[in-house]
């Protein structure tokens, strides 16, 4: 296998692109993860699409769907690999000597890296309406697909979230408050509001089916 540094979501065996997630080097890491996870969800989203049969004046939505479904996949991989970029540059930062261009370098690579995380995120939150119609729409044979999707798009949004949360508290290392990085950073604080309240909107739809994907209870 490539070095760690050389694997890529577009070039890499899951195998190898897993093991390389696996060592203690931080790219690929959470976020990079964070953009698999949402590719997961997206490869799901396209194959109920597929399998979906629907009246016809519903075929140019499900059309759409399946259409904004493939185009995620494939974007939300490259998102992946430019978070492990982000990531190598946000570890490198902290590894220099302690001094003014160590807190530069921080700065950079904290707000970069959470610039990248609030993209993927934002791709997370566009996917929820999406993956609620089929929900309601999609071939009920494979609610249980659905669901499984809704679990790999919470983790996107749960990942997405956590790391420009932390990206964010990582500028307070130079001395900032948290009100003055949400006065400085007022659009990548609301993505991470944005992304809380997906969390209670991917819940909500999740639980409308779970008891069709899972019964529990006995006849």
């Amino acid at each position: 296998m490539a070095d760690s540094e050389a694997v890529t979501t577009g070039h890499s065996t899951v195998e190898d692109w897993t093991r390389a997630l696996a060592e203690s080097v931080g790219s690929p890491g959470g976020g990079a993860g964070t953009g698999v996870m949402l590719a997961i969800a997206a490869s799901l989203t396209s194959m109920v699409a597929g399998y979906t049969e629907v009246e016809e004046y519903q075929r140019s939505e499900l059309a759409s769907i399946h259409a904004r479904a493939l185009s995620l996949r494939e974007a939300a991989l490259h998102l992946a690999d430019e978070d492990a970029s982000a990531s190598e540059a946000f570890g490198a930062a902290f590894r220099l000597a302690p001094g003014p261009e160590r807190e530069d370098a921080i700065h950079q690579a904290s707000v970069e890296a959470a610039k990248a995380s609030a993209v993927l995120g934002e791709r997370a939150i566009n996917a929820i309406g999406d993956l609620g119609w089929l929900a309601a729409n999609g071939n009920p044979a494979l609610v249980a697909d659905v669901v499984v999707a809704f679990g790999a798009l919470r983790a996107a949004v749960t990942g997405a979230r956590t790391n420009v949360s932390f990206d964010l508290a990582a500028l307070t290392s130079a001395g900032a408050t948290l009100e003055q990085v949400r006065e400085q950073h007022p659009d990548l604080w609301a993505t991470v509001e944005r992304l809380s309240a997906a969390l209670d909107r991917i819940d909500t739809l999740t639980a409308g089916i779970d008891h069709r994907a899972a019964p529990t209870e006995t006849v």
